[in-house]
């Protein structure tokens, strides 16, 4: 697999990760065999440091640490909140201008606070009955979590009942469904687009790109 590089210094190198691609070796997915640790290590020729998560489903921008003093620098950023992280992604039915989901969110039995803002970029709507309705509609968002919960835009997101689309377990079921039976489909429609932090100084800006995929979603909903 070809690594999308789309930052590097002496310190730090990020990726554009693909969906589907996971970060590092878990026991939940003992068949796979290639992680995104593994490919840039491999490319580097030396240990990296994850200095985040991205889920498997999630694509975007992948930050690593390629020594032990930066990793612990970047980390402190994440841990203080300093890092602005944004995502855009296309959901079910028409969502507000802008707004702030807080809902805590519970993992492994504990329950943390979580804070979502998100703001609507675009409206469609596409000629596909869906249900009791003539057309299916959509909004593509852009999205700034506060918190980094497990899972925490895609269970904000539904928890306001605009699920993301192609999202399983925490998505709608039926649209996923009907993504995949009539578009041939099966991604998830969330993309890490933006990291920023302040580094060494200076800010920093790392970007990357919506997958071929993602691109192809937009232009079915686009020509309706």
């Amino acid at each position: 697999m070809d690594l999308d590089i789309v930052y590097e210094c002496d310190d730090l190198i990020a990726i554009n990760k693909p969906h589907g691609l996971l970060v590092h070796r878990t026991k939940i997915a003992a068949d796979v065999s290639i992680f995104a640790v593994q490919l840039v290590r491999n490319h580097l020729s030396h240990r990296v440091h994850p200095a985040h998560r991205l889920d498997r489903k999630t694509s975007g921008v992948l930050l690593f640490a390629k020594h032990q003093e930066a990793s612990s620098e970047v980390q402190s950023l994440f841990q203080n909140r300093t890092v602005r992280k944004t995502y855009q992604a296309l959901v079910r039915g028409y969502v507000d201008d802008k707004g702030t989901i807080d809902y805590a969110l519970t993992n492994e039995g504990k329950t943390k606070e979580a804070l979502t803002h998100y703001k609507r970029i675009n409206t469609y709507e596409i000629q596909v009955p869906h249900g009791p309705h003539a057309t299916s509609r959509y909004s593509e968002v852009q999205v700034k979590p506060e918190t980094g919960r497990f899972h925490q835009i895609r269970k904000h997101m539904g928890h306001i009942r605009h699920p993301i689309i192609g999202d399983r377990p925490h998505g709608c079921n039926k649209q996923n469904r009907l993504w995949k039976e009539r578009f041939e489909m099966n991604s998830m429609m969330l993309h890490a687009c933006r990291l920023a932090l302040d580094w060494k100084g200076k800010e920093l800006i790392i970007e990357a790109d919506i997958s071929s995929e993602y691109k192809r979603v937009l232009t079915i909903l686009q020509t309706g």
